[in-house]
């Protein structure tokens, strides 16, 4: 037995995290950990590895009592954990985020780069990675970053390694790769402790496997044991029998019409419309230009030619804050990133981007930003200590709830969705989807891109699949996802840096 945890509690604020959280992990095994998102998971691991500190409950550690009071104690016994959002440093190279902190030195203390280089090289060939050592960090995509946070807690040597939702930002080749890894790494006697919320993958991985639910281990057994139906159940405390169905409905009015939109080389003359009512599916592999698009919408990126209509009327979308007024909302991949400011309240995060409907004469009427605080936290059923927690403090299900509130105060009608569901727990999808379902009905029009062919087919009313830039068919509803697979399946993987010789060589990723 490498670790026990035995009635861990842990409170934030008036929040509790933890009341009964146990967990054991042998070596040579690979141990998956699931729960609904806010049920305690990351806050039991990052116990685990020093991260934070337990109220109450005890660790074993190889047979010992321990009690961790940084990430540095437990890296020295040998826990690395490899998180879902990066840590990286992005203005060092892969190299250098893989070695940082246990850099390879020469005699008078001066780093020796080619040594280090040289390592990072020999790693990333051993596990056929996409990646060079010189790359810069911050030009690579979400899937390049979480392959270097996995060669940095590979490279250090551990006894236990932590994945914390290691495949969500991952293509299915990646996600293949990485079960290949965890494989290799229960093979050398080393303990893993996976956590994820695709319930897919746990038949192909886990031998044991621990549910948690509102802060207490509510099972902890073999991993085959259960039908998906019952780890479900024991995530929720309830059946969730058609968790993304949805009822068609005829659509609307025509809110937004692209024409040949082009910006070489992630998008080659997409066209399509959408309608009033409609949830639009767009589908694709890894580099096929499905982020691309919304950045080009949204304005972010500029475009080299096409043409926009907006409720019938053309528009010249050339930064964000034209496509705010044009009546565009784009909930982004990476919403930690690009969606929320995560060390400020989540109610400031709320008005963020409609701060003139809160204010007179320039000055924000408080008793005003407060009501819509309330009222939009109540309507999107925000799990929250008050609305002046940190957005950074929230479950991901809740973070991704704050960006969809943020927008529906700023009475947007065409919401570019990218990855809505990424990251979070099966209750917590249903509650999103069932957002995005009430916004069509209201009246919204919604283009929904998403890596999970189960929620293209049950959500959307359409779906556009995507290859290499390029738009390549338009299924209605009852498409499979084979059909979908074999319209989106590329020759090339995409690349996963972007700039440079990969740029010059395949599309952006």
């Amino acid at each position: 037995m490498l670790l026990e945890m035995r009635g861990i509690r842990k409170r934030f604020g008036g929040v509790v995290a933890l009341h009964d959280g146990r967990l054991a992990v042998e070596a040579g095994e690979v141990h998956l950990l699931v729960g609904e998102n806010g049920a305690g998971k990351s806050t039991l691991v990052k116990i685990a590895a020093g991260m934070l500190g337990a109220d109450a409950g005890e660790m074993i550690w190889q047979g010992r009592r321990v009690r961790f009071q940084r990430p540095a104690d437990a890296a020295a016994e040998g826990i690395a954990m490899v998180h879902q959002e990066s840590l990286l440093a992005p203005h060092l190279s892969v190299a250098e985020n893989i070695f940082l902190g246990r850099e390879p030195r020469l005699p008078l203390g001066v780093v020796n780069r080619r040594r280090m280089r040289e390592a990072a090289a020999r790693l990333i060939e051993e596990h056929r990675f996409p990646l060079k050592p010189e790359w810069r960090v911050e030009r690579l995509n979400p899937a390049g970053k979480q392959l270097v946070e996995i060669c940095r807690a590979v490279q250090h040597g551990s006894s236990l390694l932590i994945f914390d939702e290691p495949t969500s930002a991952l293509s299915g080749a990646e996600t293949a790769e990485v079960f290949r890894i965890v494989r290799r790494l229960r093979e050398r006697g080393m303990g893993v402790i996976y956590i994820t919320h695709r319930l897919e993958e746990l038949r192909h991985l886990g031998d044991r496997l621990t549910i948690l639910r509102d802060g207490a281990t509510v099972y902890a057994g073999p991993a085959g044991e259960l039908t998906t139906e019952q780890i479900i159940r024991h995530m929720v405390g309830r059946e969730l029998t058609a968790i993304y169905q949805r009822t068609p409905q005829p659509p609307g009015e025509e809110l937004l019409r692209v024409e040949g939109l082009t910006r070489k080389p992630a998008l080659h003359s997409v066209s399509f419309v959408l309608r009033a009512g409609e949830i639009l599916g767009l589908a694709g592999l890894v580099g096929a230009g499905r982020t691309e698009l919304c950045r080009a919408l949204f304005g972010l990126d500029p475009v080299e030619q096409g043409r926009v209509w907006v409720e019938g009327r053309p528009v010249r979308i050339r930064s964000p804050r034209e496509a705010v007024r044009a009546g565009l909302a784009l909930i982004p991949e990476d919403r930690q990133r690009n969606g929320l400011a995560p060390r400020l309240p989540l109610g400031w995060n709320l008005t963020s981007a409609a701060l003139d409907l809160v204010s007179r004469y320039g000055f924000l009427r408080a008793a005003e930003e407060r009501r819509q605080w309330d009222d939009y936290i109540r309507r999107l059923r925000i799990r929250a200590e008050s609305p002046r927690q940190l957005a950074g403090r929230l479950s991901g299900g809740n973070q991704q709830k704050v960006v969809m509130a943020k927008w529906l105060l700023r009475r947007a009608r065409i919401f570019l969705f990218d990855e809505p569901a990424r990251g979070i727990d099966v209750g917590a999808k249903a509650e999103v989807f069932q957002l995005m379902d009430e916004l069509a009905r209201a009246g919204a029009g919604i283009l929904m891109v998403s890596s999970e062919l189960p929620e293209l087919v049950q959500v959307a009313d359409r779906i556009l699949v995507m290859r290499q830039g390029r738009l390549t068919a338009e299924l209605g509803r009852g498409a499979t996802q084979e059909e979908i697979m074999r319209y989106a399946t590329l020759q090339t993987q995409g690349a996963l840096w972007q700039g440079g010789e990969a740029a010059g060589q395949q599309e952006h990723s």
